[in-house]
Formats: C-alpha cells, sequence, structure tokens
C-alpha cells in the first residue's frame, strides 16, 4: 500500500501576530514527526539591484515571494522527497547563499503572513490557521524582533511599516482569514491550539491505520 501523503499545515497572519509561537508550540508537541517551512526564505533573490535600492522594495506584497518555488518544494515534500530550501537574509534585503535541506516528515507546518493568499498553495494545506492580534501588538512585537534579531532601526522599521506593512496587510493578508480552518487571537490560545492539536493527532492515526 502506497504511504500516504504528509500532512501540510498553514499558518497565516501579519508580522507580530504570534504565529511563530503557534508553530513552535506544534513542532514541540509533535517532535520529529514535524518540518518546518517558513515563506519567508523564500522571497525573491534580488542579486542585481544595489542594498538602498532593496530596501524600498515592498516586502509584503505577493509579488516578493517565489511561491511558484515553494509550490515546487511542497509537491516534493507530499511526494516524500527531500529538497533544499532557500534561505533569507534581513539584514542585507536578500536572498542568502546559503540553503537548508530539508528532509520529509509525516506533518509539514507552512507559516508566513501570505500563506493562506495564493488558491494553488491553499489547495495544497490539509488545515489552514490565521492568527490575529491587535495592531498596536503586532508593531511593538516587530520593533522588538527587528531591532534584536534583524539589525534594522527604529526609523526604517516605522517607516517601513507604514507605508507597506500596514497597508498591505489590510489589502492581502486580512482578507485570507475567510480561507482558515482555524481563526485564533493569539499563539497561546489554549482552546484553538488543543483543537488544531486534537486534529493533527487524528490525521496521523488515520494515517498509519492506512499503511
Amino acid at each position: 500500500m502506497n504511504r500516504k501523503s504528509p500532512i501540510i499545515i498553514g499558518i497565516a497572519v501579519g508580522t507580530g501576530s504570534g504565529k511563530s509561537t503557534f508553530t513552535n508550540r506544534l513542532k514541540d508537541a509533535f517532535g520529529d514527526q514535524v518540518t518546518v517551512l517558513y515563506h519567508d526564505n523564500y522571497y525573491r533573490a534580488h542579486d542585481d539591484m544595489p542594498f538602498e535600492q532593496r530596501k524600498k522594495l515592498n516586502y509584503d506584497h505577493p509579488d516578493a515571494f517565489e511561491t511558484e518555488l515553494l509550490l515546487e518544494h511542497l509537491n516534493k515534500l507530499k511526494n516524500w522527497e527531500a529538497i533544499d530550501c532557500p534561505t533569507y537574509n534581513y539584514a542585507n534585503h536578500n536572498r542568502a547563499k546559503a540553503t537548508i535541506h530539508i528532509e520529509p516528515r509525516p506533518v509539514i507546518l507552512l507559516e508566513g503572513i501570505l500563506v493562506l493568499y495564493d488558491e494553488a498553495l491553499r489547495n495544497l494545506l490539509d488545515i489552514r490557521i490565521f492568527v490575529d492580534a491587535d495592531a498596536d501588538e503586532r508593531i511593538l512585537r516587530r520593533i522588538l524582533r527587528d531591532t534584536k534579531e534583524r539589525g534594522r532601526d527604529i526609523e526604517n522599521i516605522i517607516d517601513q511599516y507604514l507605508t507597506t506593512v500596514k497597508p498591505m496587510h489590510a489589502l492581502f493578508v486580512e482578507p485570507t482569514r475567510a480561507y482558515a480552518d482555524v481563526v485564533t487571537n493569539s499563539g497561546r490560545n489554549e482552546v484553538a491550539f488543543s483543537l488544531v492539536r486534537g486534529e493533527i493527532a487524528r490525521l496521523l492515526e488515520e494515517a498509519k491505520a492506512g499503511e
């Protein structure tokens, strides 16, 4: 009997929403049965563009992502084939040279702001999750993250938030809530987490019984 395809779960919403918290909790719950892909790693490469120009790009528009490559990689993982995932350098605003070798696992978590936007991508997902958060909380979390982890200055963060992040969230991210199977107001919402964890466990048992 053919081995059943991995379960693919999309976890989406805007910057600083707590989606990583939700992702990490699921990863901890299922251990080595889980692998994680980040849509951010599929930002398009702009090697032909100077740094100052790359800084001004709109990284919150769907066209900023090489989603076609992500689709190719997800389909390989669904067929139990390993991939070499690209990585992204936030300080340089460009794709890095290094890749990450990812082996398929029974559960694949896909995290990113726009993982529910593309129809072809949505159709690959078995469970679609939208993590909501107050806008004030999201900008504060973004400032902390980008200054500590990505080497950004506050002036640049605020300018980017007002000119692209906030309007793109309203235009492209927020509407994808309608496609979600589960909407949670926090990455730490216990009811939502328990529901998703239970559904993943059920799907894993179902796959095991079908082998």
